[in-house]
């Protein structure tokens, strides 16, 4: 199992699982991560939170707490 945390910068993956649960799990999909979106990561904060990445053709940050819920390939 992948996460998006451990995906590298410059990387492009697919969302394949959403962990979590309640209010974090739909604050997620509500920011457009949804199963089978592909997601670029972009850049990482100095010491590596948040991370830049683009869903949907729009820019997020997401904290490393958040991206260790994203499970991708």
């Amino acid at each position: 199992m992948k996460t998006l945390k451990q995906a590298k910068i410059g990387d492009v993956v697919k969302v394949v699982k959403l962990h979590g649960e309640g209010a974090v799990k739909r604050r997620i999909m509500d920011m457009g991560i949804t199963k089978g979106v592909e997601v670029h990561i972009h850049k990482a904060a100095p010491l590596g939170d948040p991370v830049e990445v683009t869903v949907r053709g729009y820019e997020l940050s997401l904290r490393k707490a958040d991206a260790e819920m994203i499970e991708v390939e």
